[in-house]
């Protein structure tokens, strides 16, 4: 009854509202009676007509600005994994990216393309998302900075820092008095143009420094912590020159800049002994809070838009007062995560290639056309590279460092990134800079960027050392070394309890190493100390109820596949424990389709296709990550499908050929340490054929009768849901799968073990 009466409403309303619409309408068509209307009957037809309203609708602002995004982003994304897997920082491909999309490429061969794409009336709208991209993006660097480093390690690295500075801003002004006539813009002053080329020879890029020094293993040592102070001391020294040389630039004489310096100095007062006490307050009444209101949002972001806004009209460039605003943000961790996790995506996903590409439409390698013009780049580089390059190491190696860490310390104050880029672009917008120094600069940053990965290998291999990754109690120990890597807590425990059976009573003569790698993309350099302990906190308090001493390793990466494998070989371990990603399945029907449609839009399995490596994984039951540790791991590994395991009394195997024999080793390690008990089915009546199995298990049944059953097939699912784990090779797990057994809704865990 109820929904007849709903209906009925339902009709009557929309139905009787509907008829009064078309009658008030019909009335309306009585007040056209005396009005000239101006009909334009289609010329072209119909359909001609549609296409001439898309065609408009295309070339909108709005609608042109969508497609700039759109075609960025993607063609970012796509160089920034490219670069990535070559071992160089996201941000290189990134700028790349701007460069193969502005005129030294796109441009050049599919200038219709790029006219369509950017036409010249569009780069106002994309200048100006892309600073606000960058305002973001500077608010974030601003909470990166942890402030109590430099309080604690000030002395050397504030030594080294300056030195940094200092070495290569005099270089640049030396280098800039001998291209200004040549090169400088004709109204510019010597004092402007040598103040820009100094500053940029002198930064630093503070955020990708941070990133290597991660995916490197070495932010626990004291190499790193000096690393990171030293380019935090950098980033603050640095951005104050700038401000200092753009109110110069903007004033035109030093005299005149002193205004906007006295102003900048009030502000910076303002800033720190107003501002920043009452955001604490803020921060401290709703520390406690698990996540904030937006009025509390809103204060903390409306002080970033003032912040910048006050710097912009003071003269200083809006970018520096988002820097500070992110550097007087409470020191609470919490709050610095919940403001970088609502700004990063935003900026760094969407926003900031914006900034990459409106540097590549502005960087026109093309004026580089003749010998010259590349000497002077080669020379700008070359200037670039002594200076901060040699200028910090031998800065490092003056108050006390080795000649191995003050390179290194050289080799990373090197990095320039996209630091180095606001600075050009900045140049630019005042003019002091011309497109051709532009565009030198810019291959300055990237070369300098680019070799830092390179040079840290170099010192690395002349050195013969390598980065701190491996614990140095576990290197060369003479111990059963088992490695556990896991990304998932929960099945991060199930590693270590599945670890822990097989070497329980052997605690002495072997060890466990947890590890658990992340994306550096993910998490910041201020909170990596805790980032660490939230991620072993399980692991650690698992291994308390277990009893068993365990080894933790915690690292950055930008290839976690790849490092895992590495990290293994390295440090020689004689098995490595990882859990399975994805679904179990994709060897069934189901998941071959699946594996079809991943194949198309994973890059990495495009590169095996094309170098021959598809094949070894061509009806492989594993998803992507798993497979790339199979092929890049050298010892034994073993990939647990985890179904809550708690136990591991009981262990079924199920033989299936010859190459299985290798497995009865792990049986004789779960049965003495753990007293599991042993269910053994023979498949195919390999044990019964092959002499080597069968002796292996004769004798394990005369030592230990009680652990050992041979059955003889698997009756029913009550079998299956009484074991905790199946233990079973690679290639018989291949088998198993692809023969689409009935047992694959019933198995328990399954431990798979490449030998």
């Amino acid at each position: 009854m109820n929904k007849f009466r709903n209906a009925l409403f339902y009709f009557g309303v929309t139905g009787g509202f509907t008829i009064l619409i078309y009658w008030i309408i019909s009335k309306g068509k009585d007040l056209e009676l005396g009005k000239k209307f101006q009909i334009t009957a289609p010329q072209n037809g119909h359909w001609e007509d549609f296409l001439n309203a898309m065609s408009h609708n295309l070339r909108h602002p709005l609608a042109i600005l969508l497609a700039q995004i759109i075609t960025i982003i993607l063609v970012a994304r796509f160089f920034g994994w490219l670069f990535r897997k070559i071992g160089q920082p996201s941000v290189i491909g990134e700028i790349i990216a701007g460069i193969v999309l502005g005129p030294s490429l796109v441009g050049m061969y599919l200038p219709e393309y790029s006219a369509a794409l950017f036409p010249s009336e569009s780069l106002g709208n994309l200048q100006f998302l892309s600073q606000i991209g960058l305002i973001l993006f500077m608010f974030v660097i601003g909470m990166e900075l942890d402030l109590k480093v430099l309080k604690n390690k000030a002395n050397d690295a504030v030594v080294i820092s300056h030195a940094s500075i200092v070495i290569p801003f005099a270089l640049g002004i030396g280098l800039a008095y001998f291209v200004y006539h040549r090169f400088a813009p004709e109204d510019v002053e010597f004092l402007s143009f040598s103040l820009f080329m100094g500053i940029a020879m002198s930064i630093t890029a503070f955020p990708v420094l941070a990133r290597i020094v991660q995916e490197r293993g070495i932010h626990k040592t004291r190499l790193g912590a000096i690393v990171i102070t030293c380019a935090a001391a950098d980033d603050i020294t640095a951005w104050c020159l700038l401000a200092v040389v753009i109110a110069i630039v903007k004033a035109g004489t030093f005299v005149s800049a002193v205004y906007i310096v006295g102003l900048a100095v009030v502000y910076v007062m303002a800033m720190v002994f107003v501002v920043k006490p009452f955001l604490k307050r803020v921060g401290d009444l709703y520390a406690a809070s698990d996540s904030l209101s937006k009025p509390v949002v809103a204060i903390f972001f409306l002080t970033l838009i003032l912040s910048s806004y006050a710097t912009e009209v003071i003269g200083i460039h809006a970018l520096f007062g988002a820097f500070m605003a992110g550097a007087i943000m409470p020191d609470s961790t919490k709050f610095r995560n919940i403001f970088i996790e609502k700004v990063e995506d935003v900026s760094v996903i969407i926003l900031l290639p914006l900034f990459f590409v409106f540097t590549g439409l502005r960087t026109q390698i093309g004026l580089i056309n003749d010998p010259y013009l590349w000497k002077v780049t080669g020379l700008i580089i070359l200037v670039a590279v002594v200076g901060k390059f040699f200028g910090s190491a031998f800065a490092a190696k003056f108050v006390g460092q080795s000649w191995r860490d003050s390179w290194t310390i050289g080799a990373l104050m090197n990095t320039r990134g996209l630091m180095e880029l606001i600075v050009l672009n900045i140049g630019l917008d005042l003019k002091v800079l011309t497109p051709e120094v532009f565009t030198m600069m810019v291959i300055m940053a990237l070369v300098t960027t680019f070799m830092t990965g390179p040079a840290l290998d170099l010192i690395n291999w002349v050195f013969k050392t390598k980065d701190a990754i491996i614990p140095e109690e576990i290197i060369d120990n003479g111990k059963f070394k088992i490695l556990i890597s896991f990304g998932n807590k929960e099945k991060g425990k199930s590693l270590l309890r599945l670890a822990h059976s097989m070497i329980k009573k052997q605690k002495e003569t072997a060890t466990i190493t947890a590890m658990h790698l992340t994306f550096s993309d993910e998490i910041h350099s201020f909170n990596m100390e805790e980032n660490e302990k939230d991620s072993f906190h399980p692991i650690i308090e698992e291994s308390e109820v277990l009893d068993q001493k365990i080894t933790t390793i915690f690292k950055a990466t930008i290839d976690i596949e790849t490092d895992i494998a590495d990290i293994a070989n390295h440090g020689e371990y004689d098995l490595l424990l990882v859990g399975l990603g994805k679904s179990i399945f994709e060897g069934t029907l189901l998941g071959k389709v699946l594996g079809f449609t991943t194949r198309i839009i994973n890059p990495d399995r495009l590169i095996d296709k094309f170098i021959g490596k598809e094949g070894l994984f061509e009806n492989s039951p594993f998803d992507e990550r798993t497979r790339q540790i199979i092929s890049k791991s050298k010892m034994p590994l073993g990939i647990l499908v985890d179904k809550d395991l708690h136990d591991v009394k009981h262990v079924f195997m199920p033989v299936f050929g010859l190459d299985d024999a290798f497995l009865i080793d792990y049986v004789q390690k779960l049965i003495y340490n753990n007293d599991s008990h042993i269910s053994i089915l023979d498949m195919n009546g390999q044990i019964k054929n092959n002499f080597v199995i069968a002796n292996a298990i004769e004798a394990l049944e005369h030592k230990y009768p009680n652990n050992i059953s041979m059955i003889a097939n698997v009756v029913g699912n009550k079998f299956l849901t009484e074991q905790d784990l199946m233990l079973i090779s690679l290639d018989s797990w291949k088998s198993l799968v692809n023969s689409q057994s009935g047992w694959l809704s019933d198995i328990p865990s399954i431990l798979i073990i490449k030998p």
